[in-house]
């Protein structure tokens, strides 16, 4: 793959230290190896205003590990930032020149402003066009910043992470949700929140939220983009504020030491949701490290798309020919006007992603090829795309492969999707096998081949020189395309 790589970011948190090992600097960054300690670095430091011995020699252990890691996987560039706890501590400066003998390198300590910003550059390289306010919930502070498509506005640090809170509180919910109040009560970010998005960053949110997808059997177990409508996810907290951690419904998803901190992350979030009154809360799994490589990128690379930018990678590493699935969005464009399809700036997006991936699991066996995709598609890795739209494109290239049937459809992922969506998804399906069997997924045939529409009918024009390629498999196929339409078909042979 072109670019600069492998980068490593080792991120020494409050409550976790963690290393990254990215593929390479590029748009949609692919993570290599992921790691994280959870050596509570910022326990204590509350009242005594230092950082505990025997968090010290975890975090210190790991990072050692961390390094020979690095120098393992041949890393080009190794970062090394810390936030809260090295920054609030007493001892922290010689902390900091320990782990600086260890990697190398200089450790970057971030001031919470630039916390808040890097963590809000992690949506925008990962959210299409996001508008609302970013929270990077780490063991030490909270972070809010606002964001709008590629503007990073105004951003706060408060003394409310979870390791913190809970001290401060002497382990009491009911004065976390005190101190919280009291310390978000004239957050000016707060008003300027409503109606839109809640970006939800760091650990503890993400365990919520994977409680959350469990208690409800959400059918997709991917983090990036998991939505909660704002109402629901402050019931949510309350109830995990409220109760015995031990007796929640499927608590056992959550790690045991990630399991004492949720009350005060469900605390931070139910205040937030109240003061701010956001439309939902969005999971981002990007965060201060996808914020720090954004950053890196030069101005044509941020200009990308990161979800056509993932599934062109994805092309390019699985496709019989690339070439022929970046033919097949402008390709499918026609089909869709001849139908008489309108598509929001979105939906196209949505349309021309699909056409990337539409070949990706040719190396299945047949019988497989619509299954296979669909679990690729629906649990990659992918950022810029919402649980909806990934829905949309694993069903597009399922219907590919499988035909205009849901027999293996998951019942699930169809109800992830709009009516609207959802027949978009079928018309694209069916349009792209019509342009399997006329290209056999090779490149500079559909390009030639013309569609359009005349007389209530769906109209294919295959040049002369091709006309051998036209048959019962090809007629029939474009029948089915048509018919979703309520509009008949014909193949014109040179003209």
């Amino acid at each position: 793959m072109p670019g600069f790589g492998p980068i490593s970011v080792i991120d020494i948190g409050s409550n976790s230290v963690r290393l990254v090992i990215y593929e390479r600097l590029c748009r949609s960054p692919t993570v290599l190896f992921n790691e994280k300690v959870l050596a509570g670095l910022g326990r204590g430091i509350a009242k005594s205003g230092r950082l505990q011995a025997d968090g010290v020699a975890m975090a210190l252990k790991a990072v050692g590990r961390f390094r020979q890691i690095c120098d393992q996987m041949g890393t080009r560039t190794l970062d090394v930032i810390a936030t809260a706890a090295a920054r609030d501590a007493s001892n922290g400066p010689e902390f900091i020149a320990e782990i600086e003998r260890i990697c190398r390198c200089r450790v970057e300590i971030l001031s919470g402003a630039e916390e808040a910003r890097r963590s809000a550059l992690g949506v925008v390289a990962g959210v299409w066009r996001p508008d609302g306010v970013a929270g990077d919930l780490g063991g030490g502070s909270l972070e809010l910043v606002d964001v709008k498509g590629e503007h990073i506005g105004l951003g706060r640090t408060y003394p409310l992470g979870g390791l913190r809170l809970q001290e401060t509180a002497d382990g009491s919910v009911r004065k976390a949700e005190k101190i919280a109040a009291e310390a978000l009560s004239t957050s000016d970010l707060l008003t300027i929140m409503q109606g839109r998005d809640f970006y939800a960053i760091g650990g503890t949110w993400r365990s919520l939220a994977r409680l959350h997808m469990f208690q409800t059997g959400y059918p997709l177990h991917i983090m990036h983009e998991y939505a909660i409508p704002a109402e629901e996810a402050l019931d949510f907290c309350k109830t995990v504020a409220r109760g015995s951690i031990d007796s929640l419904d499927s608590v056992e998803v959550v790690s045991r030491q990630r399991r004492s901190l949720l009350p005060f992350g469900a605390v931070v979030m139910s205040q937030i949701i109240q003061a701010g009154k956001p439309k939902q809360v969005v999971l981002s799994a990007l965060g201060i490290r996808e914020g720090l490589l954004y950053e890196r990128l030069d101005p044509a690379e941020k200009a990308k798309d990161p979800l056509i930018a993932a599934c062109e990678e994805m092309s390019l590493l699985r496709s019989r020919s690339p070439r022929h699935a970046a033919e097949l969005g402008e390709w499918t464009e026609h089909v869709f006007q001849a139908l008489g399809i309108d598509e929001t700036a979105d939906e196209r997006r949505l349309r021309i992603a699909a056409c990337l991936l539409a070949d990706i699991g040719w190396r299945a066996h047949p019988d497989y090829r619509g299954e296979q995709s669909m679990a690729i598609i629906s649990n990659a890795a992918f950022t810029g795309v919402d649980h909806h739209g990934r829905a949309y494109l694993a069903m597009a290239v399922y219907y590919r492969h499988f035909g205009l049937v849901d027999d293996a459809l998951s019942p699930r992922l169809r109800e992830m999707v709009s009516t609207r969506l959802k027949e978009r998804a079928r018309c694209l399906g069916a349009a792209l096998r019509v342009a399997s069997v006329l290209s056999a997924s090779a490149p500079g045939v559909v390009s030639r081949i013309k569609v359009d529409a005349s007389d209530d009918k769906v109209v294919l024009h295959i040049p002369e020189d091709l006309a051998a390629l036209d048959g019962e498999v090809i007629r029939k196929r474009l029948e089915q395309l048509s018919k979703l339409v309520g509009l008949g078909s014909s193949v014109v042979i040179g003209a």
